[in-house]
């Protein structure tokens, strides 16, 4: 019987408790700065079941609260007390989701009865692989990222399987800071393991299990109770990422949310199809797979702050997955940029909810900057060293409830800044500046926070830069209810030679002795028309060093000479800017305004049409042969037929690809 509220509540405060205990431990006792410092890594408990029903407040990443272990559970056929469980394959259950990310898991039994499982993971900085730290957008297949282990025992019984831990340190670039972050796991688990059997000598085993079910039950009550405040319909949002290989065509994600009473649908139908590159989404189809329901948690938790955080809070929703597309790739596709496809995957879901609660939710959310890791050589040693220095992160967008924060939120809040003590520590490099970035938020009524940029010179040759997400250069976060989008990201490499070089969204870069390299985020979203900010607030922004003399009168039709108004200059520019004024509800980039002038949603709708009939290996091509027609013709009013005529031609050329599409059309008729 279901347990009476005040004992449901202290039930739940200690298990959160004992989660954030995991979590401590392993931020005490981890060796490399991307754990310890950036705070990559997830702790919590689960049922017997997979779901998950504890973890930290605010410990770590919050993209995992719903995390679902069962079919990575299900891969072990017995647990015995002491059994310690690592798996980092992306496709061994679907539980990991890229290969840097090494999941650990232990069973917790109390008298013989196994009542919950410890689990977690950390984002390990190498796992081996064609590239340092393992990721790349370039990468085409999982083979490629790295050493892939299935659910496999770390410890059986309580001995440590030695053999195991040599295989994975002579495939990894780094094995001291490997070994170290895994002992931290292993304490992690180890210390779950005495808190749950304090709970349950406390509570009872009774309770509980009963708790563990009435915590599910409630969350699942809580979400319910805020999707029912949300006005129904169908809304539909779409957003991009600028490439969808290197130096590609864009690769969109498209969203209809479905909002009917207590419940959410997803459908994803529309969205690019599976890539030649690492930015999928691997799902395995699951309808409520975590990543998929990372926005929807954020959104939840941003309309109640008071929900529980736990798998219940998605039984509610319900994702449409087309196979072989960015969010459900098939094997062997290369899943190891997710956290970019998944950043996007999130503003999408916010673009959709924003039309529904304009006045509740915020712009696009500020991002494009990467997670930087450097590979180079210690020149008073000798000794290669690779770490992950502090996350370019970018401010949240706007709200009508105020400016976004600035240099961290929305998508990216959990990581935690680096201090350049530690990074210069970590890797010889020298900072040269960090810090917030002038006029890149969103102008609006409210400002889009501003993001982060940090410069920095290395003095080892060939020293190899991964920049891990590095995007929003033509598709920068959007504005909302009048406001403008945040400006661009920026990748460049000696930016104040003479010769400064635009990397672009290139995510792995070989510098020698001297080089610079300057690296900032894309600022989040406006809310509201910029011509209505509060022109004193516009100054204080001036004097704060947050807008420039220039974006504050291009951006907010505000005229400041000598740290003072120019009332008449302000007057006459904001009538200007009024006269301007586009109706839309969402502000974007120019990038994004002249992409779509030609890539319509009608000619999208053909498209997706057509890349349906082929078959999944042939759609990366397909597509991309199709917008090069489509670019061929240097037009804005392209009519889909075109698009059929294009493919006719194609499968003119390839007779086995016609015969096996005419099939799939027969099938489908």
């Amino acid at each position: 019987m279901p347990i009476d509220k005040v004992t449901l509540q202290i039930l739940s405060n200690h298990c959160q408790a004992a989660a954030e205990s995991m979590a401590r431990t392993l931020m005490r006792t981890a060796h490399s700065t991307f754990v310890k410092e950036s705070e990559d890594f997830t702790c919590g408990l689960v049922a017997p079941n997979g779901k998950t029903f504890a973890s930290p407040f605010d410990l770590g990443a919050t993209w995992f609260v719903g995390l679902d272990y069962a079919r990575g559970l299900a891969l072990i056929d017995q647990y015995e007390d002491g059994d310690i469980i690592i798996c980092n394959d992306p496709y061994s259950g679907f539980v990991c989701t890229h290969s840097p990310d090494m999941h650990i898991w232990k069973p917790i039994f109390f008298n013989g009865e196994l009542v919950c499982f410890a689990v977690g993971h950390v984002h390990n900085t190498d796992i081996g692989g064609a590239v340092p730290a393992s990721l790349s957008r370039s990468l085409t297949e999982v083979h490629q990222e790295g050493l892939r282990l299935p659910p496999t025992k770390l410890y059986k019984a309580g001995v440590l399987n030695q053999e195991l831990v040599n295989i994975i340190m002579t495939n990894v670039r780094m094995p001291d800071q490997n070994w170290g972050d895994m002992k931290a796991q292993i304490a992690s688990v180890n210390i779950a393991q005495a808190r749950v059997k304090e709970i349950v000598t406390r509570f009872g085993i009774e309770i509980f299990r009963e708790g563990i079910s009435d915590l599910l039950e409630l969350a699942d009550r809580q979400a319910r109770r805020v999707i029912a405040s949300i006005p129904d319909g169908d809304y539909f949002f779409a957003d991009y990422m600028d490439e969808d290989s290197p130096n590609g065509y864009p690769a969109r994600i498209a969203l209809t949310l479905k909002v009917h009473g207590d419940e959410l649908v997803f459908d994803y139908t529309g969205s690019d199809p599976q890539l030649a590159s690492s930015i999928h989404v691997p799902t395995g189809g699951d309808e409520r797979h975590v990543l998929m329901m990372v926005g929807v948690v954020y959104v939840l938790y941003t309309l109640d702050p008071t929900i529980l955080r736990n798998s219940g809070l998605l039984r509610s929703s319900r994702c449409i997955l087309p196979k072989g597309s960015i969010v459900n790739p098939e094997f062997p596709a290369a899943v190891g940029m997710r956290s970019l496809g998944v950043g996007r995957l999130m503003s999408t879901i916010f673009g959709a909810f924003a039309q529904a609660l304009p006045d509740k939710l915020q712009g696009g959310p500020g991002s494009g900057g990467p997670l930087l890791n450097v590979r180079t050589t210690d020149n008073r040693t000798g000794k290669n060293v690779m770490a992950n220095i502090s996350p370019i992160t970018a401010g949240a967008g706007a709200s009508a409830a105020g400016d976004g924060s600035e240099g961290c939120g929305a998508n990216q809040a959990f990581f935690k800044n680096t201090p350049v003590e530690i990074n210069e520590a970590d890797v010889p490099i020298k900072i040269l500046e960090y810090g917030l970035a002038p006029d890149s938020g969103g102008p609006g009524l409210y400002r889009g926070g501003l993001s982060t940029t940090m410069k920095f010179q290395v003095f080892a040759p060939h020293t190899v830069l991964t920049a891990r997400n590095r995007d929003r250069m033509k598709f920068t976060p959007w504005g909302i209810a009048g406001g403008s989008a945040g400006k661009s990201s920026l990748f460049i490499q000696n930016p104040d030679s003479k010769a400064p070089i635009n990397l672009g969204n290139t995510d792995v870069v070989t510098v020698e002795p001297g080089d610079v390299i300057r690296i900032t985020a894309a600022g989040g979203g406006g809310w509201g028309a910029s011509y209505e900010r509060d022109p004193a607030t516009v100054l204080a922004d001036v004097l704060g060093g947050f807008v420039s003399v220039e974006g504050a009168e291009k951006d907010y039709g505000v005229v400041i000479q000598d740290n003072a108004i120019d009332q008449a200059a302000t007057e006459h520019c904001r009538r200007q800017m009024a006269n301007c004024a586009s109706n839309d509800f969402f502000g974007h980039s120019p990038g994004r305004i002249e992409f779509e002038k030609v890539w319509t949603l009608t000619l999208y709708e053909k498209l997706t049409e057509l890349l349906s009939q082929v078959p999944v290996n042939w759609r990366y091509f397909v597509k991309h042969r199709l917008f090069a027609t489509i670019e061929a013709l240097q037009a804005t009013d392209v009519s889909p037929q075109s698009l059929q005529f294009a493919l006719d031609d194609l499968l003119s050329e390839h007779p086995q690809l016609r015969e096996r599409v005419e099939k799939e059309r027969a099938r489908t008729a």
